[in-house]
């Protein structure tokens, strides 16, 4: 991914793979659906400049173990958890890209007083009226087969189980987003997935939030236009 190795912490029934660098205030980095860290391979060098930078393989992703309780977002706040408690981390700023974005939403509504400041690329609230028909309905479609396939598969099995987390509710609603009281900062693309009505939405139900759109951006801004992206994000953790 680049030149840092892996460390692992054990999180009850998995291995939680995190990739830790740089010095200073900690920032930790949650990935998308189906990607690991590598995803940020245009931040890290740049954010490393300023923070620490945790970036974390979610459960069943990258090098991160699946464990045998299948794979939530819950679960994976409590794993996030006990990787900062591990590494004596009582609060940090969150950055977030879609599935990692959703991640970083639970993960502060459960755990707030860990949250500093609270960044959300491409995340969502709602699964089917937050996100534009044109990707949905393909992920429902796909994660249809992989419930037939994982039958005889654990390889789609364990497909299967990530698709689902892009599917089924995560427990989340838009008045839950009240609670977020940690400075916010939304950052879509002009032409992301997440509808526009969406965005907007969660932005007015967040207390301090702002919301930054990249034009002619779409959902993978941070790999597309990371000069920007690096900027946007380093101001605001910075109050610049």
């Amino acid at each position: 991914m680049y030149e840092f190795q892996p460390e692992f912490v054990r999180c009850g029934d998995a291995r939680i793979a995190y990739y830790d660098a740089g010095r200073g205030k900690p920032l930790v980095l949650l990935h998308g659906n189906g990607e690991d860290s590598s995803y940020w391979k245009a931040q890290i060098p740049e954010f490393t400049r300023f923070f620490r930078v945790i970036a974390v393989d979610s459960r069943g992703h990258g090098a991160s173990e699946a464990g045998t309780r299948g794979l939530s977002f819950e679960l994976m706040a409590q794993d996030l958890k006990t990787l900062l408690d591990t590494l004596g981390i009582k609060k940090a700023y969150v950055l977030g890209f879609s599935d990692g974005g959703n991640l970083a939403i639970k993960f502060a509504l459960m755990f707030p007083t860990y949250v500093d400041k609270l960044i959300l690329n491409g995340a969502n609230v709602e699964m089917f009226a937050g996100m534009k028909p044109h990707f949905q309905l393909p992920v429902c479609a796909a994660y249809g087969a992989l419930r037939v396939l994982g039958r005889f598969s654990q390889r789609a099995a364990r497909k299967r189980d990530v698709f689902g987390l892009m599917v089924y509710p995560y427990g989340v609603v838009m008045d839950d987003l009240k609670k977020l009281t940690m400075p916010t900062l939304i950052i879509v693309g002009e032409h992301d997935i997440v509808r526009d009505s969406q965005t907007k939405e969660m932005a007015a139900r967040i207390p301090h939030c702002r919301v930054e759109i990249f034009r002619d951006g779409d959902h993978f801004v941070a790999a597309k236009q990371p000069s920007r992206f690096n900027r946007t994000v380093v101001e605001f953790l910075l109050g610049r």
